[in-house]
């Protein structure tokens, strides 16, 4: 009996007490792990502060004779809603036309090329409160924003856990930018039904995943590459049919997913049809746009990089460069523990920007919607936990690099001095 005491007493002393650095991190990583929402919405409150400090340090600096709907002030506010703010400000004050307007024989740029869900809500909120249009609607879109990063949170947890989805989500809240979270934009409230879609597919729930499908044919073009992702999860379910046999009224949910995605990708161009008599007013609209004023698939990329770079060839070669380096960052195996429906959203919605989106400054905001691969960032997509080395280091890292690149994006593109072929 002695011998033994006097053994666990030796090993007693022999180990190090914990420095106060590792004490800390002890306890942060429980706290995620038992209030993973709560420090997610922290951190992104924080965050959307910062981003608030930025755009009214910046905002003195406005030429307010470039917004025609100023009100005369340099603030936060008003910054709040510059470039596409003001149309759906247009869209909450006047609506849609019921014509297209044209100059000179071609569509000009109208209220028509926005989704309607977004404005709304803001219409309906205006009406409640009595509030002005940029801080109704800046206010909605932060609040939405704290839902979709819960949600996102929830959704990479899933699969990697609750530390590695709270570095995603301050990676993602500290990116560059970012700032259109509190801005009278539709990013928030659509990567609220996005990823509500994605959580609804990644567990089967078939008749959510419709629903938050349809709902974004009213909120953002996103219904194309959501129903590859869509049609993906069907084929995985399909193949576990031995195993886990399917009932009649999971085959009806299943089949009103795929239906959902393809009502939801010809809405919005349906009803501006029906609305304006014009059966291609969207297209028409959107191309107004577009350098020449018509939508060429995956062709503006090309011409963007030339007139970038100054060199076919070159400009060629950076294009391919940058689109092998996606896929093969999306396909490794350094990307394997965000499964089959993560992984299939970032290439189908890659694929999907390089087809219809003319890259320019509005590209910025696009990327907030493949926040799926800031799992291989933070180095947390690998399937073996013992090759995710330094997460939280490289989680400060991209945090640090995101708020300094998020100054430059205010300052940038925020700054209403120059001219530009395309809103942010």
């Amino acid at each position: 009996m002695t011998a033994t005491t006097d053994e666990r007493a030796s090993a007693t002393v022999s180990e190090p007490a914990p420095s106060r650095m590792q004490t800390w991190r002890a306890r942060g990583v429980d706290l995620v792990q038992r209030r993973l929402l709560l420090c997610t919405l922290v951190a992104y409150v924080v965050l959307r502060l910062f981003s608030a400090v930025v755009m009214q340090l910046v905002a003195p600096h406005q030429d307010l004779s470039f917004i025609f709907y100023s009100t005369g002030h340099h603030d936060y506010w008003e910054m709040t809603h510059v470039w596409d703010g003001r149309w759906y400000q247009m869209i909450v004050e006047q609506g849609y036309p019921s014509q297209l307007p044209e100059l000179g024989g071609s569509v000009e740029q109208n209220q028509w090329a926005f989704y309607p869900m977004y404005p709304a809500m803001v219409w309906v909120l205006m009406h409640l409160t009595g509030g002005s249009f940029a801080v109704v609607g800046s206010l909605l879109s932060l609040v939405l924003g704290g839902v979709a990063v819960g949600l996102m949170a929830v959704l990479v947890r899933d699969k990697v856990g609750p530390m590695v989805a709270f570095c995603v989500v301050c990676v993602f809240a500290a990116s560059p930018p970012s700032p259109v979270l509190q801005m009278t934009y539709t990013e928030s409230l659509a990567l609220v039904l996005l990823i509500g879609a994605l959580l609804a597919l990644q567990r089967e729930q078939w008749w959510l995943a419709t629903a938050a499908a349809l709902a974004t044919g009213l909120a953002r073009p996103v219904a194309v590459p959501l129903g590859v992702v869509a049609l993906v999860a069907l084929w995985l379910r399909w193949r576990q049919r031995e195993t886990r046999p399917i009932a009649r009224s999971e085959w009806v949910g299943m089949a009103s997913t795929l239906v959902g995605c393809g009502v939801a990708g010809g809405l919005w161009p349906l009803i501006a049809a029906l609305r304006t008599g014009d059966p291609s007013a969207y297209t028409q609209t959107m191309a107004a746009w577009r350098t020449g004023g018509e939508i060429i698939y995956f062709q503006p990329w090309a011409a963007n990089f030339d007139a970038l770079l100054g060199n076919g060839v070159l400009a060629g070669l950076v294009l391919a460069v940058l689109i092998l380096g996606f896929v093969a960052i999306t396909v490794g195996p350094w990307a394997d523990a965000m499964g089959p429906i993560m992984r299939t959203w970032l290439l189908a919605y890659g694929f999907y920007l390089l087809a219809v989106l003319d890259a320019w400054t509005s590209t910025y905001r696009y990327l907030l919607f493949m926040f799926p691969i800031l799992i291989v960032f933070v180095g947390a997509g690998w399937t073996d936990r013992a090759k995710r080395l330094l997460v939280g280091w490289r989680t400060a890292i991209w945090v640090v690099l995101g708020l300094g690149w998020q100054v430059w994006w205010c300052w940038t593109l925020l700054i209403l001095w120059h001219i530009s072929g395309d809103p942010i």
